[in-house]
């Protein structure tokens, strides 16, 4: 190029210039103006975000590199945020609809036993639910039968959402070049990795509960051998926050981002947790943030949504005093339907979302997604 004034890129339209412009990298065609990025896999339909035309490679980019949800570039609070919600309003079957689906399937066994025993035997219960102790054999079975079920049913409906997490974080994957994914896309993309995720799921939850009996036997130990209330006092004041900051820290480090990486890596369940070990290394204080900010707003908003039922359940149950068991169970059901809708997709979006800012910031994801989504990166 010869010297003098720096060149300005014609206007869309404008003619060629006279003279030859260097060659870039060589790369494939862009495709036309409105094309979706990239071959689009049987049965899967376009990111609406992604229309447009593509920019020659070389170019500073900036925003443009968003055939998605997600601009492929490390993320702030506002994009994982956006990144969220987007996926879960343009993949609603397999978001909402999965989680949905598979709490209700759960929540409809204790309704269907309480009310069976409702119409037969009774249930000895009052308004507010508590069982009579003065009442019938047949009655404290029927008591014991429906909040057993229920009990079963909300462990049932946890690993539902479980496999709901695992297929949100394949929602995530192809949302992010361009890729809108249906519930059946979603769960198909779990095959082969169902029963780790039943595994990784087993392993987290015994490791904590291993970890609550040990401090549990803890305090008993003090208790015994504790002359007087100040040795318990000053063990609780030094304890419980000790506790609660490992209980944290193991979250982020082991158990935040293991699920993600088990559906969208070729590893296994402990390797799972190694690669959340190490996308969360020196990003502690910005993954615990961001995840604690988002249960805080899950829980918050699932509760308002599912308050409304549950005082209605109350409510019939004390007009009603003879239906108060199956008025509380189905009312307690709908809620969990109504606030999973929310909190499940939501947390498992953001989980998912953070894993691949992570990634691009650490691996250079976002360039493999660039080239995924047919963007040559310059």
């Amino acid at each position: 190029m010869t010297d003098g004034p720096s060149q300005q890129y014609p206007p869309p339209g404008a003619p060629a210039p006279a003279e030859p412009v260097p060659p870039g990298p060589a790369g494939p065609p862009f495709p036309p103006p409105g094309a979706a990025p990239g071959p689009v896999p049987g049965g899967w339909a376009a990111y609406p975000s992604a229309a447009g035309p593509r920019p020659p490679a070389g170019l500073a980019l900036g925003a443009a590199h968003k055939p998605g949800a997600l601009p492929l570039r490390p993320l702030n609070l506002g994009n994982i945020y956006d990144g969220a919600f987007r996926i879960i309003r343009f993949n609603p079957k397999a978001t909402v609809g999965a989680a949905v689906m598979v709490t209700a399937v759960a929540m409809l066994v204790p309704v269907v036993v309480t009310l069976v025993l409702t119409l037969t035997i009774g249930i000895a219960a009052d308004a507010s639910g508590e069982v009579d102790p003065d009442a019938s054999v047949a009655e404290l079975v029927g008591a014991l039968a429906a909040y057993g079920s229920l009990l079963l049913s909300l462990v049932v409906a946890q690993v539902g959402v479980v496999f709901v997490t695992g297929m949100v974080a394949h929602v995530t994957r192809a949302a992010a070049v361009g890729r809108r994914l249906g519930l059946a896309e979603a769960w198909a993309a779990t095959r082969g990795k169902r029963w780790r995720l039943l595994g990784l799921t087993l392993v987290l939850n015994l490791a904590f509960l291993v970890l609550l009996v040990v401090y549990v036997l803890l305090w008993v130990l003090v208790v015994q051998l504790s002359d007087g209330p100040w040795p318990v006092v000053v063990w609780g004041v030094v304890s419980v926050p000790a506790f609660i900051a490992l209980c944290c820290w193991l979250w982020i480090r082991f158990y935040y981002l293991p699920v993600p990486a088990l559906m969208l890596e070729p590893v296994g369940v402990f390797a799972a947790i190694g690669r959340g070990w190490q996308l969360s290394a020196r990003q502690f204080w910005r993954t615990f943030g961001i995840g604690l900010l988002t249960v805080i707003i899950a829980q918050f908003a699932g509760g308002i949504l599912s308050f409304p039922v549950s005082i209605i359940g109350n409510v019939v149950a004390l007009a009603v005093p003879d239906y108060a068991v199956l008025a509380l169970i189905l009312t307690q059901a709908v809620a969990l339907v109504i606030q999973n809708a929310f909190v499940a997709p939501f947390l498992a979006a953001v989980t998912s979302v953070q894993y691949v800012d992570l990634r691009m910031r650490k691996e250079a994801f976002d360039v493999e997604l660039m080239r995924e989504a047919g963007i040559v990166p310059a």
